[in-house]
């Protein structure tokens, strides 16, 4: 299993919009593992979309159960993701390992209900709120080519200069 090196903004593949999944095969399974371990990798790393390591496919790994105090749904794999429902709207702050020296406010949906295919191809809802429907909603934003950057409440105001920020070994800076 490898680690990738993440993409940093303004690298223009980061606005690219991805393409499904059409067939879950050994290729996809020994990518997903590695784009695991890559998110692993990272500092604070709790969400990495396929994207983000230069693969246009709609894949996300979402996994926020090492924050105390978090409703969660465990590890998750998605696989062409879609939101089918969204309630409340709440304003977060939000970092992302492609632009590692910022963080921002962020308006997000509270509460969403998602599909996507698990790795064996079954397509599984899930009900998610607070912080681990804001992390869904950044890397599903991310097959989409879109960044938390483009999401600020304000560019003015809403934009920070990270304080801490410990680089992994797929830095490129």
């Amino acid at each position: 299993m490898a680690i990738i090196k993440v993409i940093k903004y303004p690298d223009d593949r980061l606005k690219v919009v991805s393409i499904p999944v059409k067939r879950i095969d050994q290729n996809i399974l020994s990518f997903i593992k590695d784009l695991e371990n890559t998110m692993r990798a990272e500092p604070g790393g709790i969400g990495i979309a396929a994207p983000q390591v230069g693969n246009t496919i709609r894949v996300v790994i979402i996994d926020v159960s090492s924050k105390p105090n978090i409703k969660h749904n465990g590890r998750l794999v998605l696989i062409n993701p879609e939101i089918e429902k969204w309630d409340g709207y709440a304003v977060g702050r939000e970092g992302c390992m492609s632009v590692p020296d910022y963080t921002g406010n962020v308006i997000r949906a509270e509460k969403i209900n998602l599909s996507a295919m698990d790795e064996t191809g079954q397509v599984r809802s899930y009900e998610m709120v607070g912080y681990e429907a804001r992390v869904a909603q950044h890397e599903i934003d991310h097959l989409d080519g879109l960044l938390f950057l483009d999401r600020l409440v304000s560019r003015r105001n809403d934009l920070f200069r990270r304080k801490v920020y410990q680089p992994s070994s797929t830095d490129n800076r």
